[in-house]
This record gives C-alpha cells, sequence and structure tokens, in this order.
C-alpha cells in the first residue's frame, strides 16, 4: 500500500493551538489536503511569538475556535512559502481557513469577526468597530516594535507608549463604556473591539503596570472580559497566547525576515 494512503494517517485531535512542527507541514502539504480536512481547523502560519499574529490568536480563541500552528524559524521556510505561492504579497500572517489561504492581519480579522458573529449587527455597528479596532492597533503598532529598538531608545519608547495609551487612546474606550453604561464597547454585544481592547490593555501594562490607574471604567472592563470563558481560557499558562517578545524572538524575527 502505498505510504500515502489515507489508511496511514490516524483520525486524532488536537488541543487549541497545537504547533505542527515544519516537517510535519511540510508532509502534509505534498498532496496531504486530508489531513487539513479531517482537522477543519484554521491553522496559522507565523514565528513562534506575537507579532501581528497575536490579534488573530485572541479573537479566534475569543470566538471559541481551535486552530493549529506552524511556527517559522528559518529564512528557507518563509521562502518556500512565496515560492509556492501561498503569500499573495510575501508575507505573513498566512492563515488557511475555509480553503483560503489569507493573509494581511486586517483582512484575516474582518473575516473571522464576521465568521463568528463579531462585526456588530449593522453598518453603523460595523463603523465604530473598525474606528475602535484601528485606534487599538495604532497604540499596538508601537508596542509591536518596542523590542526591536535600539537600547539607547527603549527609554524613550516607553514613555511614548504610556503617553498615548493615557491621554490619546484609553481615554476614548473610558468615555465610551461611562456614555452608555454598557458591558461592551458597541451595540452591548461582545465584539472583535472588545477583544482588541483587552488585549491591548493586558501589553500596555506589561509595560505600564499602574496605567489604569485614572480609568475605572477600563479597570471593570477588563475583569469583565477576563472572566469571559473563552478569554479566561486563553489567559491560562499553556494556551496558544504567546509571551512577550525576547531576545531569541527578535533574533528570529531579523533572521527570517531581514535581508
Amino acid at each position: 500500500m502505498a505510504r500515502n494512503s489515507p489508511k496511514f494517517y490516524p483520525k486524532f485531535k488536537r488541543p487549541q493551538g497545537t504547533c505542527l512542527c515544519w516537517a510535519e507541514a511540510e508532509l502534509r502539504s505534498g498532496g496531504n489536503q486530508l489531513l487539513r480536512s479531517m482537522s477543519g481547523k484554521p491553522r496559522l502560519t507565523y514565528c513562534n511569538g506575537r507579532g501581528r499574529m497575536e490579534p488573530v490568536r485572541w479573537l479566534l480563541a475569543a470566538a471559541g475556535v481551535e486552530f493549529e500552528e506552524i511556527f517559522l524559524e528559518t529564512r528557507e521556510q518563509y521562502e518556500k512559502l512565496i515560492k509556492d505561492g501561498d503569500l499573495m504579497f510575501q508575507q505573513v500572517p498566512l492563515v488557511e481557513i475555509d480553503g483560503m489561504k489569507m493573509v494581511q492581519t486586517r483582512a484575516i480579522l474582518s473575516y473571522i469577526a464576521g465568521k463568528y458573529n463579531l462585526y456588530g449587527k449593522d453598518l453603523k455597528e460595523r463603523a465604530l468597530i473598525d474606528m475602535y479596532v484601528e485606534g487599538i492597533t495604532d497604540l499596538m503598532q508601537i508596542i509591536l516594535m518596542f523590542p526591536f529598538s535600539p537600547p539607547e531608545a527603549k527609554e524613550k519608547n516607553l514613555d511614548s507608549i504610556k503617553e498615548r495609551a493615557t491621554n490619546r487612546y484609553f481615554p476614548v474606550f473610558e468615555k465610551v463604556l461611562k456614555q452608555h453604561g454598557q458591558d461592551f464597547l458597541v451595540g452591548n454585544k461582545f465584539s472583535w473591539a472588545d477583544v482588541q481592547l483587552i488585549e491591548a490593555i493586558l501589553a500596555v501594562e506589561e509595560k505600564v503596570p499602574a496605567v489604569l490607574s485614572g480609568f475605572p471604567q477600563l479597570q471593570a472592563f477588563k475583569i469583565r472580559m477576563s472572566n469571559m470563558p473563552t478569554i479566561k481560557k486563553f489567559l491560562q499558562p499553556g494556551s496558544p497566547r504567546k509571551p512577550p517578545p525576547d531576545e531569541r524572538y527578535v533574533e528570529t524575527v531579523l533572521k527570517i525576515f531581514k535581508k
């Protein structure tokens, strides 16, 4: 019997966020669409760290969706994805979902939000969610680049994170929650915007622990979101949530993407 016969592939169930080693991923890619259809789970390809994939992990986890991960470790792996035509714009993140190979973080997140009913009930709510998400993304971009700052710039960049969080972004959400008196940002229903905000709050607190001291509404929001079952699970040790970037992660990213 041929080695690639379906009978040689056992049925299995992986826990949320299980990583596939690159060798296993390569085995599957050679005409092994069968295994992907067996699991039916979104498949995420990125480095083993937060970066631009972390909001995707957050949103899937918040929706209660199990997923698999492939971690890039070498530039050769990245170049092979490009050569194979898997990366439309030669960039990751790459998310394989519903028969599509999706790139561009915003497009991926929009699709997931819409698919799992986290994108509002009408165009007006969707517009609000988009505005809130875009604002949060601006703040998260500063945090995303912080580990790559030269040592002499880190203190200045940390001050920038604190200043923008406390003076530009968090006051907006504090005001929104206070004005409508509801548990969630839009339509009194859990949405993509809520997921992005709790991710941002926790990320900023890692750098500035007392950042919410002047924001009672956001303090209460943080407690509510952290106790939602799917998010609470994602915040537990051993979940697919990635730790803050360290020197090894920075070295890996530069090795893969910097020519």
